[in-house]
């Protein structure tokens, strides 16, 4: 990406994100009509999403789908997950040109999420320190970005995802999120986790040791079964910290100039 010229204000909407919340909110069967629905009351949520952020720049991510390099670390990532409505994926073409017409730009990369895209696209406008850079999705692995320096807004029950927000779902601060899921793993993407610890858990290990590298060095002298149960599984605790970071060295082909957000008369 190229350098902006100036200051501004990042917007970086999770896009398959909130428009799977929509579909899935209307109890109805699968159909053209569902997705149809779906993607006018999503475009309705976009609009809300950008008068209420007034954004410099904007991008739109959207998971491409099928293997990425997360089930080529793990196979089973993700398996249990229901698939997208072939109505819905059918619905997005759509969608996309809707978006494009009110100046918001979408991407799929294949062999990546959009998480990694959200990551990559957030640190890449952070580190020229060109403004606040605003994150929308219900996503909780994202609220980790935060620690950085990323605004993480769910967008239906307006609420931030600030550092609050991870004590009181996590017990830990949001630089520590993806160190407990390594623990406690995350059955939604079916990452596996230490057995025998939950997030709660997880929490008390991390706040007693200070950071995973840690609670690693010190398993020994953990007690009980939960200690057993760590020295056992080092392997699967890297392999699930891989699997909840973000990939972030990939190729957005993108210019800062292409993201610029005019609001559409």
């Amino acid at each position: 990406m190229i350098e902006p010229n100036s200051k501004g204000h990042l917007l970086l909407i999770d896009g398959l994100n909130v428009v799977r919340r929509v579909y899935e909110a209307n109890p109805s069967e699968d159909s053209d009509g569902k997705a149809l629905g779906a993607v006018r009351a999503s475009l309705s949520t976009f609009r809300r999403i950008l008068d209420e952020n007034s954004p410099s720049h904007v991008l739109a991510p959207f998971d491409f789908g099928g293997p990425t390099w997360r089930h080529a670390l793990y196979q089973p990532y993700r398996q249990d997950r229901k698939p997208m409505p072939i109505f819905l994926r059918n619905a997005l073409p759509l969608l996309f040109e809707k978006l494009k017409a009110l100046g918001v730009t979408t991407i799929q990369i294949v062999g990546v999420e959009a998480d990694d895209v959200l990551a990559a696209a957030f640190l890449r406008w952070n580190v020229h320190e060109r403004g606040p850079a605003t994150i929308i999705s219900t996503d909780k692995d994202i609220a980790a970005l935060v620690s950085q320096g990323a605004r993480v807004r769910d967008p239906f029950q307006n609420i931030w995802h600030d550092e609050a927000w991870s004590l009181k779902k996590f017990g830990v601060g949001t630089a520590q999120i993806q160190d407990l899921l390594a623990l406690a793993g995350d059955s939604t993407d079916g990452i596996p986790g230490v057995k025998g610890v939950a997030n709660k858990t997880a929490a008390r290990l991390l706040n007693t040791y200070g950071s995973l590298q840690a609670v690693l060095d010190q398993a020994a002298t953990v007690p009980g079964k939960v200690g057993e149960n760590l020295r056992s599984s080092v392997e699967l605790i890297h392999l699930a910290r891989q699997l909840v970071s973000f990939k972030t060295d990939i190729s957005l082909g993108l210019t800062w100039n292409a993201l610029r957000y005019v609001k559409a008369s």
